[in-house]
Order: C-alpha cells, then sequence, then structure tokens
C-alpha cells in the first residue's frame, strides 16, 4: 500500500524550506547579473563610490525609523550594528546607548563612520573590519541590522550567529520593496526582461515565523531616498543595471530617467512608492 508523502503545512512553514526558498531569490536575483551585466565588477570595494551617501547627522530629528530603533535600546546597552556602513545608525545609537560595536567590511563605510565619529565628538563605537557572521565573538545586548540581509543567500547561519551574539533583543528595519528594486523599471527598459525581486520584509517575517521568532514590528513613515542631483541618481542606476557610463545602454537609461523621477524640495525622487518599512524585534533563545 503507498502512501503518500505528509504535505507541509502552508500555516507552519518548515524552517529548512523557508531558508532554501530565500536562498533560491538571492541566487536567482545574483544568476540574472551574471547572465545580463554588461560591464564586469571592479576588483575592490563595491560601497566606495556612494559611501558618501550615507552620511547623516547623528543629532537629526524626524527619523521615524531612528526614533524606533531608540525606543528599543536602553541607555545602558552595547549595541551590535551589523553592516552597519557610514554610521547612519551607529553614531545616533551610541549617543543613547552605552556603546556600539559597529561590523562594517567595506573601507569605504569604515572611513565615512570614522570620520563622522570624529567631526561629532563620539568615541564610544568599536568599529570591527569583518564580514557577518565574524570570527571573532562578539557579544551585545542588542543586535541590529538594518536595510541587510535582502542579498545573503545563505541567511540561516547568518541569523543563528545574530541570535547568538544578543543577550536581549534582536532588531531588523527592513523594506518591504529592497533598496535596489528603485532600479527594476531601468532593468526591463536595458536588459529586455523583468528584474528577479530580492526577498524582503514580508518574506523575512514569513522566515522568521518558520524559525520559531515570535516579533514585535513597528511600521513607520518611510519618505524613500533623495538624491542631490541626477548625477547621482545615474551612478546608481548604473551600478545597479551593470551598464558602463558613455555605453548605448546609459544612453538609453538617460533618454527614460525624466519619466521616473521629480523634483522634491530642491532633490531629486523617483516617482514610485519606496514600499513600508518596518522594525522588526524578537528575543533570542535564551535572552536575559
Amino acid at each position: 500500500m503507498c502512501h503518500a508523502a505528509p504535505m507541509s503545512d502552508p500555516l507552519r512553514p518548515d524552517p529548512t524550506a523557508a531558508l532554501a526558498a530565500w536562498a533560491d531569490r538571492v541566487r536567482r536575483n545574483r544568476e540574472q547579473v551574471e547572465r545580463r551585466r554588461l560591464v564586469l565588477p571592479e576588483r575592490g570595494d563595491f560601497y566606495a563610490p556612494i559611501a558618501s551617501w550615507f552620511r547623516a547627522d547623528p543629532r537629526r530629528e524626524g527619523d521615524a525609523t531612528l526614533d524606533a530603533l531608540r525606543a528599543l535600546v536602553r541607555p545602558d546597552d552595547t549595541v551590535l550594528d551589523i553592516g552597519a556602513g557610514g554610521g547612519r545608525y551607529s553614531l545616533p545609537l551610541a549617543l543613547h546607548a552605552r556603546e556600539v560595536i559597529a561590523v562594517e567590511p567595506s573601507e569605504g563605510m569604515r572611513e565615512v563612520l570614522t570620520e563622522g565619529m570624529a567631526e561629532h565628538g563620539i568615541d564610544n563605537i568599536r568599529v570591527v573590519d569583518a564580514t557577518w557572521p565574524c570570527e571573532e565573538a562578539l557579544h551585545a545586548a542588542v543586535a541590529l541590522i538594518s536595510h541587510v540581509g535582502y542579498d545573503i543567500e545563505d541567511f540561516g547561519p547568518f541569523l543563528d550567529a545574530m541570535d547568538k551574539a544578543a543577550g536581549r533583543l534582536c532588531i531588523a528595519a527592513l523594506l518591504s520593496r529592497p533598496p535596489p528594486s528603485r532600479a527594476d523599471p531601468f532593468w526591463e527598459a536595458v536588459h529586455g526582461e523583468p528584474r528577479d525581486p530580492l526577498p524582503a520584509l514580508p518574506e523575512f517575517l514569513a522566515l522568521q515565523l518558520a524559525r520559531g521568532r515570535l516579533c514585535e514590528v513597528s511600521f513607520v513613515e518611510y519618505g524613500g531616498i533623495a538624491y542631490d542631483t541626477e548625477d547621482d541618481i545615474l551612478r546608481f542606476l548604473r551600478q545597479q543595471l551593470w551598464v558602463a557610463e558613455g555605453s548605448p545602454e546609459d544612453e538609453r537609461i538617460r533618454y527614460i530617467l525624466p519619466d521616473y523621477i521629480h523634483d522634491e524640495d530642491g532633490r531629486v525622487e523617483f516617482n514610485w512608492d519606496p514600499g513600508v518599512l518596518g522594525v522588526v524585534s524578537w528575543s533570542p533563545p535564551g535572552a536575559n
């Protein structure tokens, strides 16, 4: 007598299957780049050309994401900022918490971060040159990722290491549409096919439930990203579309660009909705 294989319960997804589905999306996105890119990636730091865009005033007001993070972080906490970038959140959280450990593999980003520390007189940030998970055993009350994870294929070990490093709380700030999706309409115009989407906030919440993590989510106002000039947008698009400046593909982008952008208070923004931003928090296993 034959027996059908047991079916997975869609309301209680299997963590292995969820992680495999996440990896598949990231892999398909990467393989599409490898198949369609028109310029080879330069050796070295991918983020160096745009690192200066990640400068931010640590004493700024009106940043809803930062306000949500401050509400979760206590003054006596040490915060582990994984993929800290130029310090958009490391710097202001260092003014709020006891200490920040900023893990960042990009040299260009670390330079922006350390310059911000010097400029604003912030000395309670420890900068770690490493990818995550890193060899050094790092521990903090709070572990944070902000716009990190969308393109990480082997996400399970990453999240496991994050859980292990956090003594009290883990936090992830993610968009319902990942930042590279701003280039998606141009991808089809240049490469002749739709962009394979990366996973983002909805998939992250499904993954966390599959992993047995019950999360709290705060949805905060997110106005998108504004650029100083059209040239800045073009630099972003060339990087995301893997085209060379002055190429026929670049000329195509320039030609259609006015239909996709608008001026807003002296800066330039894309026309479409940037999506919803969620600040997701959960207690790691064995939390204090």
